[in-house]
């Protein structure tokens, strides 16, 4: 299964991405990761376009093909981004599930942005005028929503989990 994680950066999509790929034993792929190693390559200019994402679609399927769960994790503020990631389940004959992740509380949102720190090196991260000023398409149809604002990460997770129907694939060796 291919589970599309978007939302704007700040709501918590890489750390409920790490906490479900923890909990599926998945595989998470981070285009935030790709891109700022694309850059670090000196191979292109800091403005790569579709690099990135392009680089995410084709490591991700790869993995759906060997049966792993693939957490996609994006902004996906285009419409043609959350297309190209359905085509990649598609293509290898997989589910997928789109999820949105959002902060409705304007303010913690902020919070989050201004505060915090970056775990990729040399990644930049948006300001708030960036994030309030970028494009950012309407999902249709609705995806399944997963609001930050006011719940912890593991309960957050557990919620998903059952909402997406899975089961923790078990530990025993």
């Amino acid at each position: 299964m291919l589970i599309i994680l978007g939302g704007l950066p700040g709501t918590g999509k890489t750390t409920i991405a790490r906490a479900l790929a923890r909990q599926l034993h998945a595989v998470h792929v981070r285009v935030d990761t790709i891109e700022q190693s694309i850059r670090a390559s000196g191979g292109l200019n800091s403005d790569i376009g579709p690099a990135g994402y392009v680089a995410a679609y084709g490591v991700a399927k790869d993995n759906l093909t060997l049966d792993n769960t693939v957490i996609a994790d994006s902004v996906n503020c285009l419409r043609v981004t959350r297309d190209a990631w359905l085509s990649v389940a598609e293509r290898s004959g997989k589910s997928a599930i789109e999820v949105e992740i959002i902060c409705s509380d304007k303010v913690e949102h902020r919070r989050r942005v201004e505060t915090r720190k970056t775990d990729v090196r040399g990644l930049a991260k948006p300001t708030w005028e960036e994030i309030t000023n970028r494009v950012y398409e309407d999902w249709m149809p609705r995806p399944l929503v997963i609001d930050t604002a006011k719940r912890g990460v593991d309960e957050l997770v557990t919620d998903l989990i059952s909402k997406l129907g899975l089961i923790k694939k078990s530990t025993k060796s």
